[in-house]
This record gives C-alpha cells, sequence and structure tokens, in this order.
C-alpha cells in the first residue's frame, strides 16, 4: 500500500498505520499485532513508571486496534433473510476490537461475512482511543505507593466512564460520520471482561456460548456432579469443567478434583463445562433479585453468546397448579424497575419461537411423556417479574395486576433477563418451577422444600441442558433472530 494512499484512509478512518484488506484471515493477524504491539508498549512504559522514570515516557502508539469498511448504494446488500453481518444503509461504519485472541472466532466471522456480502474490502489500523492501563496490565495501579500513583495517573490513560455507556444498545446513540460496526467499543468489552471476573470468579477464557442462569446454588451442585459424569463418557464432546477459584476438573482426570467445590465464593460464581470449540456451557448462581440480574447481563452480552436461559423458581398464581410444575415464560410482567430508563416499559418484549420451541421439546425428551400429559404439570404463561422481595406481605395490592396480566407466575430476575437479552440481542428463554404458592397458602416450609430440591433440581437441570443441545445441534446462526434486531443495526451480531 502507498503511502498516499495509506493517508487517504487515514482521512476516511480515525486511524493510523491503516491497511485493507479481503481476506479475513490476514485482517485478523494485523488486528492481532495492533493489540499485541500496544500491549507491549504500555507494560514496557508501566514497568518505567514504577522504577521512578515516569518523564521518559511515551505511550502514543498504545490504542486499540480498529475496523471499517465503507460501502456505496451499488454495494449494498438487500437479503432480507440476514439478521446480522449487512448493512442496509451506505456509509462509513468502524470501531475499536479488543482481545483478538479471545474474540477469534467471532471477529472473523463477522469481517468474513462483511467482505462476502457487500465485496468490499475492510481497512484496519491503529486507532486514536488508547487502551487503559487497567486493561492492559495485570497489577492494579491502586497497589502502587502514593509517590508512584501519581506518576501513573498523570502519565497512563485510566478508564474514562464517559466514554463507556450503552448508547449503542439503547438506539440513543447521536447520528455519527462514521456509524458503529459493533453494540460495544473495545473499551467497553475491557470493562465488562473485567467485571466478569470480578463477579463469577472465573477468567474470561472459560467462558462458553450457551450460558444459563440460576437463582439456587443446589442447580450448581447438580451441574457439577452432571459435569464430572459427562467427562467419565466414552468420546465424550467436552474437554475440561472450571470453577470458581481453582476448582477444575479434565476429561483425563475427571475424579481429580483441584479443590472442594466449597471454596469461597464470588458473588455469582461461573462454572464452565467446556468443549474445545467453545460451544459448551456455563451456569451461573446469579442470586435473588433483579439487580443480580441486570449487572451480569450487562457484562455477559459482551462475550456475544448464543443465548442465556434462566432455569429458577417462581410462586404459582394458580390453584391448579402443584409444587414442582413448571411454567414456561411467553411473556413479562416488568415491575423489576432496573431497566426502565434503558428499555422503557412501552417496548414489547417478544418470546423468541427458536428457544420456546427448544424448551418444549427438552421438556418432552426427558420427562418421557405425551404432549397431553406434560400438560398437567407445565404452564405456558405470563410472569411477573418484581423488585420486592416479600410482596407477599402485600398480596392484596398484586392480586390486581396479577388478574390483569393473567400471570401464573411471580418472580424476581426472569423479566430482567429477558429484557436485556432483547436490548444487547441475546437470545432468551425462561423456565421456571414452582416452588411455593402464596397466595393459596402454600408456603415453602423447609420439609417440604427439601423434598421438592430432591424431586425437582436434577429434571429441571437434565431439561436446560437437553435444550442447550438441541439449540446446538439446530446451529447457533438459527438463534440470532431478526426479531432482535432493528432498521438500522451494526452489522456484527
Amino acid at each position: 500500500m502507498t503511502d498516499s494512499f495509506s493517508k487517504h484512509l487515514t482521512t476516511e478512518f480515525p486511524i493510523h498505520e491503516a491497511r485493507l484488506f479481503n481476506d479475513a484471515d490476514a485482517a485478523l493477524l494485523y488486528i492481532q499485532k495492533i493489540y499485541n504491539d500496544s500491549l507491549v508498549t504500555i507494560k514496557d512504559a508501566f514497568s518505567q513508571a514504577v522504577d521512578g522514570h515516569a518523564d521518559t515516557i511515551n505511550i502514543t502508539s498504545g490504542c486499540y486496534p480498529y475496523v471499517g469498511f465503507r460501502v456505496e448504494n451499488k454495494d449494498l446488500c438487500h437479503d432480507p433473510s440476514f439478521s446480522y453481518g449487512a448493512v442496509t444503509e451506505p456509509g462509513h461504519y468502524g470501531g475499536t476490537l479488543t482481545h483478538p485472541d479471545h474474540f477469534h472466532a467471532y471477529y472473523r466471522e463477522q469481517i468474513q461475512l462483511i467482505l462476502e456480502r457487500h465485496k468490499v474490502p475492510v481497512v484496519v489500523g491503529r486507532s486514536l482511543w488508547p487502551i487503559p492501563l487497567p486493561f492492559a496490565v495485570e497489577h492494579s495501579p491502586s497497589d502502587l505507593e502514593t509517590g508512584q500513583l501519581c506518576q501513573v495517573k498523570n502519565v497512563f490513560v485510566l478508564p474514562d466512564l464517559s466514554r463507556i455507556d450503552d448508547n449503542g444498545p439503547n438506539c440513543t446513540a447521536p447520528s455519527t460520520y462514521i456509524r458503529p460496526i459493533s453494540l460495544f467499543t473495545g473499551e467497553r468489552v475491557d470493562f465488562s471482561l473485567h467485571r466478569l471476573k470480578h463477579y463469577t470468579g472465573t477468567d474470561v477464557q472459560h467462558f462458553q456460548k450457551f450460558i444459563l442462569l440460576t437463582n439456587y446454588q443446589r442447580y450448581i451442585d447438580a451441574f457439577i456432579d452432571f459435569s464430572r459424569a459427562e467427562l467419565k463418557k466414552e468420546g465424550t464432546e467436552y474437554t475440561d469443567f472450571v470453577g470458581p477459584g481453582s476448582l477444575s476438573f479434565t476429561k483425563e482426570n475427571p475424579d481429580e478434583e483441584h479443590c472442594s467445590k466449597n471454596t469461597h465464593l464470588p458473588q455469582m460464581p461461573a462454572y464452565h463445562l467446556k468443549r474445545a470449540d467453545g460451544q459448551g456451557i456455563t451456569f451461573i448462581n446469579i442470586g435473588v433479585g433483579p439487580s443480580n440480574a441486570k449487572t451480569i447481563t450487562d457484562h455477559l452480552a459482551v462475550l456475544r453468546p448464543h443465548c442465556w436461559l434462566m432455569l429458577g423458581h417462581c410462586a404459582g398464581l394458580r390453584s391448579t397448579q402443584n409444587l414442582g410444575d413448571y411454567v414456561l415464560a411467553h411473556g413479562y410482567v416488568r415491575e423489576d424497575h432496573v431497566l426502565d430508563q434503558d428499555l422503557p416499559l412501552w417496548i414489547p418484549v417478544p418470546a423468541l419461537a427458536e428457544i420456546q420451541v427448544a424448551l418444549q421439546t427438552a421438556i418432552l425428551n426427558v420427562t418421557h411423556e405425551s404432549s397431553e400429559e406434560v400438560k398437567s404439570h407445565m404452564r405456558t404463561g405470563t410472569v411477573l417479574t418484581t423488585d420486592n422481595r416479600n410482596w407477599e406481605l402485600q398480596s392484596r395490592e398484586f392480586y390486581e395486576r396479577f388478574r390483569q396480566s393473567r400471570a401464573i407466575a411471580v418472580d424476581m430476575e426472569s423479566a430482567t433477563i429477558t429484557a436485556n437479552g432483547f436490548r444487547f440481542r441475546v437470545p432468551y428463554g425462561t423456565l421456571l418451577c414452582v416452588s411455593d404458592k402464596p397466595i393459596h397458602g402454600e408456603i415453602k416450609l423447609q420439609g417440604i422444600a427439601n423434598t421438592f430440591y430432591r424431586q425437582r433440581v436434577r429434571q429441571h437441570l437434565e431439561i436446560g441442558l437437553e435444550t442447550v443441545r438441541l439449540l446446538r445441534e439446530g446451529g447457533a446462526e438459527q438463534l440470532h433472530s431478526r426479531k432482535l434486531r432493528g432498521f438500522d443495526e451494526p452489522p456484527f451480531r
């Protein structure tokens, strides 16, 4: 590429060292080089600062890699079947990337689709956006002495919350000359990767593409037992299992546990049954309440999972429901309040047919019952999600909402998880289990609860795992429904 042409690209895109590519693999190699060079620059400068040589530091090249492309009217692709990987308006598109090692398969797919569908090259270069110090070095600046910390603040870029927002996913971003290529900037992704490790106690490289969420640790204990048994099977598709701290076991040594599963747990511990292709299962105990549900899905979204499914407990609202019955949610009353500003209540959140069918099929496969038999202990309907942990104490005030919404169950997480899936374009679904019926006088007493847990937790988990199997075999590309995409979306999924 000539210097004059490189300068021409630099005037169109906010980048240095620009190169054009018609090959996704070659583009990724250059993205990786830019990212690695930036990390080396920042780490070397940090070492100099710690040694007291801050006055000699120059880190102007420690920036995120950038990828972009330009399409004209003649380059547009109007195939209505595409839910991502194409744009419908001419113009410039671009954005910063991070961790190309971890997101290699994802980035490659997105870039390849643009090359194939628009027949235009992508431009890759070093952006003007510096990588903040905490996202480039392992040692925290807070571990430094006071004098060293002052030097660091004067020399290095630290995370700036004014640059980390969700205007893209919320569809509230102002119009710009260069339209975003994805929902998240590199800095927003880095922010969430650090939060995920903090909240879940596991490194980002362990997270898999299919995510299960629960609000009870008993499900996690059952998942650990299932994972060990799965790794013992001849020809298993899974390679190893990883949990918080040093909890792990492998296909070669499934009985050799590196630490107790009762280790000190983080706020929302994550457990990963891994496959070599990353299409395994991550299971997270998110605890109770919509705040936790929003927190974890805010950060899981940057991983671009194929789906997340809620397997939790709920209060049944119908006299014909029994403890242990299943509730397959197809609608939600959103009284969680944590997403009201990000996703206004007037926005409908649809059920996704691909997920609903897989959940129903999984129930039939696991219970070995007919459709008519399953109807006796599984209902499809509306779930009301509340942020009031003791809503039972105000049940009379809730009765009117129950009647008007035709709700069949109450919980504290499902609508939040679903709404955030819609907001972040991540496929979602909910299968709950009735653990009590407060308005009918059936309260979760200890003895009854223990019997319920023994009978239902394992089967409920098996249904969730079977759902993942069905979705994986059906092809991940079928999951990313056009229902989740607007008319003016970034091309990256």
